[in-house]
């Protein structure tokens, strides 16, 4: 038997797991997901918007995955802390691949990005996603009547969209309570995303841009001017990707509609701006220390695909700021790490220690090539990866291992919360749905969450 065990349990956790399991050139691999939360998933769970819920339809297929008699879920497992290290679960394991993501998100790097009011849009979709790291935050939305996103991927969309969202749209959703009543007390009647580049260059897909403009009560607007300086806005043969050409046309739909009546002439009703070519170059203070505002260089394309500052500068109003620049992988101990790419080493999967394989470990996902692609890009990862680990097993099944992986997990001071767990913990958030008269509520906060996993329903 080849026992491997997988760090993480989003989508290329999975993946890779389903990949070791169905393959039939070396016979009897049992594949442990380890993940540091109580819940599978991932980004999956705490990272698609609440009201996304065709895209969050793809738990069902993980779910699938992990039912598998040879596949194990133990989640509570944090790997590379003082309890386990990344040598010791070596030791218990032939193979560990390291499917950990991109956890940190990018920063500005400008004056005032430490005032209290910036906020990652990584922390505010925790937030409101219910990860149990973020319990107990806040982000005084009652106080916010101006929102300001700083990025134009999807994430930068959906952090704008659930900022303009009525409570009551949301309440269908599985978002949890308290950021649900903290949506319904807010004040925010604008938000405005901003980019340093034209149209031409987002990063949001199509499907996800056009939902702005379906929000009820809410007007998106578009400066015709800005669009007008992305030259492929004028062109429309210009040659673009498919994607960039539709996301062109639909902000030239809403940059050429009839002037929507100002938000004070319509009580309660919200206003997405969405700005072009404006880079960030400081953010405001009150004097207090909360945010105030973020001051802007107006840029311009410079003819080679970039842009280039004009020296003309645009303020802004906002009580709230939100960064959406990227994200990076963080250092896990006992991993080599590339601090240029945010990265760790790897050829076709296999670790790199100082250039040479290290036996036994591998990476898959975004440690593994960076923050880039949608979820399907994980299935090809997953699978170069873990052909290199089963080109490798005749070498790797040599170690005699002592015992079940899990004994040496509970030796080492853990508590690994199993399937039953995680049934135990969808039980506690359909209770929780119903008493709150809505469908199944996600438990925010780590003691809820263990609770419930320790409690799980009567299996037939």
């Amino acid at each position: 038997m080849l026992r491997v065990a997988v760090v993480g349990s989003g989508p290329s956790g999975v993946y890779t797991a389903q990949t070791l399991v169905q393959q039939r050139e070396v016979p009897d691999v049992r594949v442990d997901v380890l993940d540091r939360l109580p819940c599978p998933y991932g980004l999956v769970r705490y990272g698609v918007a609440p009201d996304h819920e065709r895209i969050k339809s793809l738990q069902g297929n993980l779910r699938t995955v992990l039912e598998d008699e040879r596949i194990r879920f133990l989640g509570n497992v944090e790997v590379g802390g003082p309890r386990l290290g990344t040598g010791r679960l070596l030791e218990l394991y032939h193979a560990v691949v390291y499917c950990v993501g991109a956890a940190r998100d990018r920063r500005l790097g400008i004056p005032g990005e430490d005032l209290a009011g910036v906020r990652s849009a990584t922390a505010f979709v925790s937030w409101y996603s219910a990860h149990p790291d973020a319990a107990g935050d806040a982000f005084g939305l009652g106080a916010v009547t101006s929102a300001v996103v700083i990025g134009a991927g999807n994430v930068a969309v959906d952090v704008t969209r659930i900022l303009a969202r009525g409570a009551a749209e949301l309440s269908p959703t599985d978002m949890p309570h308290p950021a649900l009543d903290a949506l319904a007390a807010s004040g925010v009647r604008a938000v405005h995303m901003v980019a340093r580049r034209g149209p031409s260059h987002g990063k949001f897909t199509t499907k996800e841009l056009r939902e702005l403009g379906g929000l009820p009560g809410v007007d998106v607007v578009v400066d015709p001017a800005e669009l007008a300086l992305d030259p492929a806005y004028a062109d429309p043969g210009a040659a673009l990707p498919a994607v960039n050409r539709r996301n062109v046309e639909v902000l030239r739909g809403w940059a050429t509609a009839p002037p929507a009546p100002a938000v004070p002439e319509a009580p309660g009703g919200r206003r997405i701006g969405l700005r072009f070519f404006l880079r960030p170059v400081e953010v405001l203070g009150d004097g207090t220390g909360r945010v105030a505002g973020v001051r802007f260089e107006r840029t311009e394309p410079d003819g080679l695909g970039g842009v280039t500052g004009t020296g003309r500068y645009e303020e802004i109003p906002a009580q709230l700021v939100l960064r959406s620049v990227g994200y990076q992988g963080v250092p896990l101990d006992g991993l080599p790490f590339d601090e240029h790419t945010c990265t760790v080493p790897h050829a076709a999967g296999r670790v790199l220690r100082n250039g040479t394989p290290s036996e036994g470990e591998y990476v898959a996902g975004w440690i593994k090539r960076g923050p880039t692609g949608v979820i399907g890009t994980n299935r090809p990862c997953a699978k170069e990866t873990a052909g290199s680990l089963l080109a490798d097993a005749g070498v790797l099944a040599r170690r005699v291992l002592a015992g079940d992986p899990a004994d040496g997990l509970r030796a080492a001071g853990l508590a690994p919360v199993e399937w039953t767990g995680w049934l135990g913990i969808e039980a506690a958030e359909a209770a929780l749905g119903r008493a709150l008269g809505r469908r199944s509520v996600k438990i925010p906060d780590w003691p809820g969450l263990l609770t419930a996993a320790a409690n799980p329903p009567p299996q037939p």
